[in-house]
């Protein structure tokens, strides 16, 4: 096989809840892998707990690891932007605090480039009547969250948290991207 059509590109992004991003990712063609974590903050190796006590400065993020010549960082981002709020500073619905933050943690220059470019053309086109305030920073350190945040959704379904606010996500997903799904049922 190709070399450069196999090369796997990697990005972590946070958009508040990661159960959200990951149960959309999963199902994006293109995509090879989705892994719960923490990046952004300074305390090594944090727990789940000590990131919700909001002390440590990491944000719930989702490892995507992803085929671009199956699916381009441009589509993985326009994703992003349709599947949380960009203009809410530090909070996703009634998801409150700094590790709800949404972010683009770039992995190379590339990335950077295109994702301050997305940003920009979304924020001229005026989709939402506020501006933008996703971060785009460097990644430093990924750290992967407990395995019981792994797949949540696909392991909890009918988990309070993942029917009414997981859910809702997947479907705008499903219903705005059908074309982009690993699967067409459901």
């Amino acid at each position: 096989m190709d070399e450069a059509i196999s090369k796997k590109e990697v990005t972590t992004l946070g958009g508040g809840c990661f159960w959200c991003l990951e149960a959309v990712y999963d199902d994006l063609i293109g995509v090879t892998s989705v892994v719960s974590g923490y990046a952004g903050g300074h305390v090594p190796n944090p727990t789940y707990e000590q990131v919700c006590a909001k002390t440590t400065g990491h944000a719930e993020v989702v490892q995507v690891t992803f085929d671009p010549s199956i699916i381009t960082f441009r589509e993985i981002l326009e994703v992003f932007f349709t599947i949380h709020d960009p203009t809410t500073l530090n909070r996703q619905g009634n998801d409150v605090g700094p590790q709800y933050r949404s972010v683009i943690y770039y992995h190379d220059e590339a990335q950077k480039v295109t994702a301050d470019a997305v940003i920009a053309e979304f924020n001229a086109a005026q989709i939402w009547p506020d501006a933008i305030v996703t971060e785009v920073e460097p990644l430093d350190i990924f750290y992967v969250a407990e395995d019981y945040h792994q797949a949540y959704f696909e392991n909890n379904p009918y988990q309070p948290y993942c029917q009414f606010v997981v859910a809702p996500k997947v479907a705008k997903f499903r219903k705005k991207f059908r074309n982009k799904r690993k699967s067409k049922s459901g």
